[in-house]
């Protein structure tokens, strides 16, 4: 007589999306550099350094800080709800936002703000993931109201 056996966890880890929120998000920071004869591009980058994402498969990891750094990671099962937001000045520039609401109680809410990417796609991407990555894990949400 063969037992079955549960199914394994897949423990490879994929790259959806790896960077900094763009130097020039919209049409305001564009503005304001060209006024401030590109002066606001000096605070814009430090501003654009001092935070990394790396999104993946299984996990968001996002990092803060210039000289002191801050390492927040978030597991996909435990994102609730997703909101893209395109802003037309973002969308003007190519970019956009992306807000998660999560399970976790030390960030129940990330932005993953001002990156350079097809935010539509990412999230098509990490909505796949999301429910895989819960249904490997048997994680069930009860929505009470």
């Amino acid at each position: 007589m063969v037992t079955p056996h549960p199914p394994a966890l897949d423990d490879s880890e994929t790259t959806l999306f790896v960077g900094h929120p763009a130097l020039i998000p919209g049409i305001s920071t564009l503005l304001l550099a060209i006024v401030t004869l590109g002066l606001w591009l000096i605070v814009a980058y430090f501003k654009s350094i001092a935070i990394s994402y790396r999104i993946t498969n299984k996990r968001i990891v996002m990092e803060t800080g210039v000289f002191g750094k801050r390492l927040e990671q978030i597991d996909l099962y435990r994102v609730n709800d997703y909101t893209v937001e395109r802003p037309f000045s973002q969308r003007l520039m190519g970019t956009g936002n992306l807000l998660l609401k999560t399970m976790d109680r030390t960030t129940p809410e990330l932005a993953v703000t001002g990156i350079k990417t097809d935010v539509v796609a990412l999230y098509e991407q990490l909505r796949r993931a999301t429910e895989l990555d819960k249904a490997q894990r048997s994680v069930r949400v009860v929505d009470y109201e």
